[in-house]
C-alpha cells in the first residue's frame, strides 16, 4: 500500500507524513531537502539553477519510488513524482525562469521516466492558503526559504488546484490545512485519519 502527501512549499507533508507513519507504524518516505545541492542557489537564482533543481528532484524522485515498488508493507511518501512536472516545472516555465528549451528537455526526460511509475494507492493533498503557507515556511526557519516570493506561492496554488481538479490517476482525498491543526489537535489528526480510512476501506 502506498499512500502520497502532496501540496505546496509549507502545506505540512512532512509534518504529516511523520504523524502518519507514527499511527500505523509504518515507513516515512520524505523528500529529499538537506542534502539537495541546488536549493540554495535556486532560491538566490531561479532562473540559472531551475532545469539543475527540477533534474535533481525528478531523479530522486524516482529512485524512491523504485524503491517503494519493492516494499510490500504500507509506504507514506511525502510528495510525487508528478509535481515535479505538472506543478514547479511547468510553473517555473510560465513565470519564465526556465527556458523553454529546457523545460522540453526536462518534459521529454519525465515522459521517459513516467511510463515506469505506477500511481500512489491514495493521493493526500493538503490544500493551504498562502498565509498559512508563509506562517509554517516562517515557524520552520530554512534559511533558503526566507525570500520566497509570495506571488510564486500563489501560482503554484493555482497549478495544483488545477492539477488536483483534473487527477483521474487513483482515489483522493483533499485536506484543508487552514481548518485543520494535526500537530497541536490530535481531533484533526483523528479526522484526517477516519478520512483515509474512509477512502481506503469504505469506512465510515
Amino acid at each position: 500500500m502506498h499512500i502520497a502527501i502532496v501540496g505546496n512549499i509549507g502545506a505540512g507533508k512532512t509534518t504529516l507524513t511523520g504523524l502518519l507513519a507514527r499511527h500505523y507504524k509504518c515507513e516515512p518516505v520524505f523528500e529529499t531537502v538537506d542534502n539537495n545541492p541546488y536549493l540554495e542557489d535556486f532560491y538566490n537564482d531561479m532562473k540559472r539553477w531551475s532545469f539543475n533543481l527540477q533534474i535533481f528532484f525528478l531523479n530522486a524522485r524516482f529512485q524512491q519510488l523504485s524503491e517503494i515498488r519493492e516494499k510490500e508493507h504500507l509506504i507514506i511518501q511525502d510528495r510525487t513524482i508528478y509535481e515535479d512536472a505538472y506543478i514547479f516545472a511547468n510553473n517555473l516555465h510560465d513565470m519564465g525562469l526556465m527556458t523553454s528549451r529546457d523545460y522540453n528537455n526536462y518534459l521529454g526526460i519525465f515522459q521517459s521516466i513516467i511510463q515506469f511509475v505506477k500511481p500512489p494507492d491514495l493521493l493526500i493533498y493538503l490544500k493551504a492558503s498562502v498565509p498559512t503557507l508563509v506562517s509554517n515556511i516562517q515557524r520552520r526557519g530554512r534559511e533558503y526559504e526566507v525570500g520566497i516570493r509570495l506571488d510564486y506561492l500563489n501560482k503554484l496554488n493555482e497549478k495544483y488546484e488545477a492539477w488536483i481538479g483534473g487527477y483521474t490517476e487513483g482515489k483522493l482525498l483533499v485536506v484543508n490545512q487552514d481548518k485543520l491543526n494535526p500537530v497541536d489537535k490530535p481531533e484533526d489528526l483523528g479526522t484526517i485519519i477516519q478520512s483515509i480510512e474512509a477512502e481506503l476501506h469504505g469506512l465510515f
